[in-house]
């Protein structure tokens, strides 16, 4: 049974810009990447809403995302990369229908993949499913993947709010609570355009062994999209 993804976003959160004694701010995704890579958490824009993540191998940073959204540790952490290179070094993209990944990468289509041989015990257990599979994409935010890039590995990326809070579109919609536990000195916000433009989350499909993809959340690549572009979809 493929893991559940419930949407964990909602309408846009309106809120106070961060105080001067919040978190460090940045514009520069290299400053960015630095924090990430010694372990920090950080809010950055995505495609959609602004994300809340860390690089994807620091088991510390992983538990930390968890604790700072209040997520329950059974759904696991989607994870983005900048380039489909990052990908194809951490999971079997072999296991999606030929064409996939060419048509909707990058792009808000998440995918299921097992990761390679020999990486099930590098990754914190939070990042797989129950299956053992990772939910993948490749964003199409140049700023996110250049941060991405930069860090030298995927980024763990779910919606920076409250579990069940209203999602942010802007750096200024961020709640306070959230700003305010990011206070490690390798925390901090990306705050530089293009803004995210809202709308739904990304679309979850998990590859099956006939060719066949099961949708595993609606959102922003429908059933119909991927029908048209020749993959059959099971809701």
């Amino acid at each position: 049974m493929s893991p559940s993804f419930p949407p964990d976003s909602g309408p846009i959160h309106s809120g106070p810009l961060p105080p001067s004694s919040g978190p460090r701010v940045s514009a520069d995704p290299r400053a960015a990447a630095a924090g990430l890579r010694a372990g920090g958490v950080w809010a950055f824009p995505t495609e959609t809403f602004y994300g809340l993540g860390c690089a994807i191998f620091h088991a510390d940073a992983v538990r930390r995302v968890y604790q700072l959204k209040r997520r329950p540790v059974q759904r696991p952490l989607p994870v983005l990369a900048g380039h489909i290179d990052q990908l194809a070094a951490l999971v079997r993209l072999d296991e999606a229908p030929a064409g996939l990944l060419d048509l909707f990468w990058p792009g808000s289509l998440t995918v299921l993949l097992s990761p390679l041989p020999g990486l099930s015990a590098a990754l914190p257990p939070q990042v797989c499913g129950p299956t053992g599979k990772l939910a993948v994409r490749v964003t199409p935010h140049p700023l996110t993947a250049q941060l991405a890039l930069a860090c030298g590995c995927p980024l763990t990326s779910s919606s920076a709010n409250l579990s069940g809070q209203p999602a942010a579109r802007l750096a200024a919609d961020l709640p306070p609570e959230l700003l305010t536990a990011l206070s490690d000195a390798r925390d901090g916000v990306l705050d530089a355009g293009p803004e995210p433009r809202g709308g739904l989350p990304s679309s979850i499909v998990d590859p099956l062994p006939d060719g066949r993809l099961r949708l595993v959340r609606a959102g922003a690549v429908s059933a119909g999209a991927l029908a048209e572009a020749g993959f059959a979809c099971l809701g």
